[in-house]
């Protein structure tokens, strides 16, 4: 699958259903982003049951204003609805690759327990 373009309309839906939905955030006048974004279409290239979104973040000021995103590339993945990874800067092949396997590999059950007893702490 390639990737899609997120915004104001599709980005919730994207993000809040089942499996795992990756977003970079970039700008095209961002040097990063364009090093950065043929990783992510590789990458989308080869994980098909992935969800690769791309925010342009000068035509989605707003919803980047309300991500809270002040630095690009920015990479977010969500699982089952859920934030699980946010950080700043353009990662290598491997270190996307690895992060895929450790999105895949964590325990859901046990991220929403920690996230509910984090909320009643």
């Amino acid at each position: 699958m390639s990737t899609v373009a997120l915004t104001d309309e599709n980005f919730e839906q994207a993000v809040t259903g089942d499996g795992i939905t990756l977003v970079d955030w970039w700008a095209s006048w961002c040097g990063p982003c364009r090093t950065f974004g043929p990783v992510f279409e590789a990458a989308s290239q080869q994980h098909e049951d992935i969800t690769f979104g791309k925010i342009d973040t000068e035509d989605q000021q707003g919803l980047a204003a309300a991500a809270q995103i002040t630095s690009i590339p920015t990479l977010m993945a969500f699982r089952d609805g859920v934030l699980v990874f946010s950080q700043a800067g353009a990662l290598p092949s491997a270190s996307l690759e690895k992060l895929i396997q450790a999105v895949r590999d964590l325990d859901m059950d046990q991220v929403r327990s920690e996230i509910a007893a984090h909320q009643h702490a």
